[in-house]
């Protein structure tokens, strides 16, 4: 029993290690171009034990997305609680700086929009909506049940997702020599200011 508790630990170690290789090697160049070949290789073990715990190059890609979003989440939870008792433009703010930070960080966007798997293009796009957007679209959501935006929270949701998006992609970042959260910090009031009613700054959540 002992033996078989030791197997199992050790055999989700190798898996763990497997996808902390792969997410290294498959993320930076892009998840078409490393070949399971280079994978076996980085790890100094046979194919055959990689396709073991991954049956092809799909799920392992699959296996490491999700593994990287469930990092995106725990940032995101973070920043959602350590912005709780701020007023709801903060909250609002934090949330898009933390997330526009992490989608960029893992090159979300590039992925969903970019050459390879259809299916994986696909899966990161659910992934991001659930994780970023469907979370903003209730950020917003309740904000206008309490009366503090002026304008409807699915338009807010529309123009906030193409505003992130759009600076995930632009050069703009680069040729000011900062980062896409960075330019997001400095768009979202103008975002925001029309849509949030005056002195609701001054609230806090209830």
């Amino acid at each position: 029993m002992e033996t078989r508790a030791v197997s199992s630990v050790s055999e989700q170690w190798r898996a763990d290690l497997i996808l902390e290789a792969a997410g290294r090697l498959f993320a930076a160049p892009g998840p078409g171009r490393v070949s399971m070949d280079e994978l076996a290789r980085d790890l100094g073990m046979a194919k055959k034990t990689i396709y073991r715990h991954f049956p092809d190059k799909r799920s392992l890609m699959t296996a490491v997305l999700d593994r990287q979003f469930a990092a995106v989440e725990r940032t995101l939870a973070a920043a959602a609680e350590e912005a709780r008792d701020t007023s709801f433009g903060e909250q609002v703010r934090q949330f898009l700086i933390a997330a526009c930070g992490e989608l960029e960080r893992i090159g979300a966007t590039q992925l969903a929009t970019g050459r390879g798997d259809v299916v994986l293009r696909r899966h990161v796009e659910q992934r991001i909506d659930a994780v970023v957007y469907q979370r903003l679209d209730a950020l917003f959501r309740d904000g206008h049940r309490r009366g503090l935006l002026s304008a409807p929270p699915a338009l807010l949701g529309e123009i906030t997702r193409g505003a992130v998006e759009r600076l995930l992609n632009s050069p703009l970042p680069r040729e000011l020599g900062c980062t896409a959260a960075d330019v997001l910090r400095a768009t979202i009031d103008t975002i925001l200011h029309g849509a949030i009613r005056s002195g609701s700054e001054s609230e806090v959540t209830s």
